[in-house]
């Protein structure tokens, strides 16, 4: 008996260790079933196009020959979903035509999109679309997920193909490329029209900086609708999907939308105090007076534009002029900035902004003053005159808010006493504001917009009359005479009057030559219009032979020498006769310093030498009147001509 028992336990004990070396493989093969399978980047074709995509961010392949023109790209660095996704990432510079990885990002749509040039590819304008994305490179980022296969809109009649396979394009395939076969996300009891529309993604209204606005989300973590519910329509994915009328690239086919306010054309900076010392609240206020600016101010690509910078110890761009193009996208962009802390580096800010922010690539327009409004939380825990200084030299205006301003006790700790009036483009209270308290800023959204769009008192923003140092090199050899020279330095005098002169806009320097030289009177001299003509005035005749290749010289070295370095150089040479000594030398030597030389004849002087002086091309800088009676007739066209290249030249 004792036997067969044992003989059972034993049994038992061998049944269960099976059953525990079962349960162990069905383990591992569980196991083994729920690792992630391994991340594959899927491929499309050259014709396929954003909107089609349902994503809201996904890396994909393209393949080589995406620069040809037939694959239309509609944009430039932001560009509307209808364009072909592997054309844009050639236009923007991500790939070249060779093909490869992309990281795509949908982003809210624009007002307007300006087509240009680049890297091979013509992109086209557009007014308006509903969805945009930006491109960059295909690299994955840390505890992102991305999709192994893409999601495509359905193009199937509801009717006849609910449920079929949706095809990556409408159109007939490329010459030598497959096309990719991917399956329409589908609810039970759906058609494959309404699956789309349930399953269609809202982007994130905004591209953001270059630095930030790329960052991929989380994964599982779901993008936020902040963008324009007019935007967003469910019929819109028919459109995406390949069914797209001509008429839908007119603005006939798609609400109005505002183009802003031109009366208020203004490119606009504010720089947001993002430290630690602000806190959550007083933050969020300062986000809540933004957004009151940008639906106060009727943003548009005719009007305002808008762009925010936040800082700390280190300034960063949240978003540039270009990134929105109306009030409701820029609120939204406004809504996601988090606080960055640190400390309060307002001067940094401001340099940030004159060397980075106003810039052609950054949606500079050139023609729009360009307006720097720096928020600060008490005082700055840096400098600001220096920086300052070279921002309103540079063009910009700066405006400055404070607010909880250090009371008298307090401004033993500001590291530079009365920092807002050594900022702000001019010193008269029209630049600064100052508000009580946090509570009271709502207050003063009317007062600043008023100001900003205040074109005509914006002082600072630079332009071909406030922008040069000016160096007159003039002729007083003895073939000139009294009465001559007093009528030589009239026709200076009445150049003069036409520039903004000050010590941040235009000055004035002239020098007098004969064999020899004479500095009159040099540019840090003179800071008022009036003193300058007082200045003139009193030079006197000297007579004597005409070096003028030593005068140039002289003049880069006495003059130009102390030229400030974001100024235009401009020389202005008047003589009656042909130079004793070489002109050329030092002729090419101004050229080379970038001196913009204006040559002007009269009398006896040689065309062929004025020719030699002017910088090229010489019709534009050379000028000649056959008696001195006659110079007052140059002055129009002199001005002209430095306007008209001022103009033709970047802004900043």
């Amino acid at each position: 008996m004792g036997i067969v028992v044992l003989t059972m336990k034993a049994s038992v004990i061998e049944m269960f260790l099976v059953l525990l070396v079962t349960g162990i493989q069905s383990n591992q093969e569980m196991m083994k079933k729920m690792k992630r399978p391994k991340f594959t980047v899927p491929q499309i074709s050259c014709d396929v196009r954003a909107g089609k995509i349902t994503n809201v961010e996904f890396i994909v392949k393209c393949p080589p020959g995406c620069q040809d023109p037939r694959y239309h790209v509609y944009g430039a660095d932001v560009y509307a979903s209808y364009s072909s996704v592997c054309g844009a990432a050639v236009h923007s510079g991500v790939l070249d035509n060779s093909g490869g990885k992309i990281l795509v990002r949908k982003v809210a749509g624009q007002s307007g999109y300006k087509g240009s040039y680049s890297n091979g590819v013509q992109s086209l304008s557009l007014p308006r679309w509903r969805e945009s994305f930006v491109v960059s490179e295909g690299k994955p980022q840390k505890g992102v997920t991305y999709p192994s296969s893409l999601t495509y809109s359905s193009s199937k009649s509801p009717a006849a193909k609910a449920g079929e396979t949706a095809r990556a394009d409408q159109s007939p395939p490329v010459p030598g490329t497959a096309a990719q076969p991917v399956t329409v996300t589908q609810a039970p009891g759906t058609t494959a029209i309404e699956a789309a529309h349930t399953t269609l993604p809202k982007p994130s209204p905004s591209a953001g900086s270059t630095a930030s606005g790329l960052r991929p989300q989380p994964a599982g973590q779901r993008s936020k609708d902040l963008g324009e519910p007019a935007l967003w329509k469910p019929e819109s994915v028919l459109l995406d999907a390949g069914f797209v009328p001509k008429e839908e690239l007119s603005t006939q086919s798609l609400e109005p939308a505002s183009q802003g306010d031109p009366s208020c054309k203004v490119d606009l900076s504010f720089l947001i105090d993002g430290s630690s010392s602000i806190g959550k609240r007083r933050f969020r206020i300062q986000k809540q007076f933004l957004t009151d600016v940008a639906q106060t101010l009727d943003i548009g690509p005719a009007g305002p534009l808008m762009g925010v910078v936040q800082y700390g110890d280190n300034p960063a761009t949240q978003f540039n002029l270009k990134t929105h193009m109306n009030s409701q996208d820029v609120k939204a962009a406004i809504e996601k900035i988090s606080q960055r802390g640190g400390l309060s580096n307002a001067g940094r800010a401001i340099s940030f902004v004159t060397k980075n922010f106003f810039s052609k690539f950054n949606g500079n327009r050139g023609g729009a003053p360009n307006v720097a409004v720096v928020m600060v939380d008490g005082w700055p825990t840096d400098k600001v005159e220096e920086a300052s200084r070279l921002a309103r030299e540079s063009g910009v205006n700066i405006f400055f808010i404070t607010i909880e301003g250090a009371s008298e006790n307090e401004k033993q700790y500001m590291l530079e006493p009365n920092f807002a009036n050594k900022a702000v483009c001019r010193t008269n209270g029209f630049y600064s504001l100052t508000v009580q308290n946090w509570f009271s800023l709502h207050k003063t959204v009317q007062p600043l917009v008023k100001r900003v769009c205040d074109t005509d008192r914006l002082a600072c923003s630079k332009t071909c009359l406030n922008s040069a140092d000016i160096g007159f090199v003039i002729d007083g050899s003895s073939s000139v005479g009294t009465s001559n020279f007093r009528t030589v330095l009239q026709f200076v005098a009445n150049l003069s009057r036409e520039f903004e002169i000050s010590d941040t806009d235009t000055r004035i320097g002239a020098m007098q030559y004969t064999y020899e030289q004479r500095l009159e009177f040099g540019f840090d001299e003179y800071s008022t219009k009036s003193d300058v003509l007082n200045a003139i005035k009193r030079v006197g005749y000297w007579s004597g032979g005409t070096s003028t290749g030593a005068a140039i010289h002289y003049a880069l070295e006495q003059l130009f020498k102390k030229s400030k370095p974001n100024k235009r150089k401009l020389m202005i040479l008047i003589t009656d006769g042909r130079s004793y000594d070489d002109i050329r030398i030092p002729a090419m030597l101004a050229h080379h310093k970038g001196v913009i030389t204006y040559a002007i004849g009269v009398a006896w002087a040689a065309q062929d030498e004025l020719d030699i002086v002017a910088t090229h091309p010489a019709r534009d800088h050379a000028f000649f009147v056959d008696e001195f009676d006659n110079l007052y007739k140059v002055v129009p066209k002199v001005i002209q001509n430095i306007c008209t290249e001022f103009n033709s030249q970047p802004r900043n």
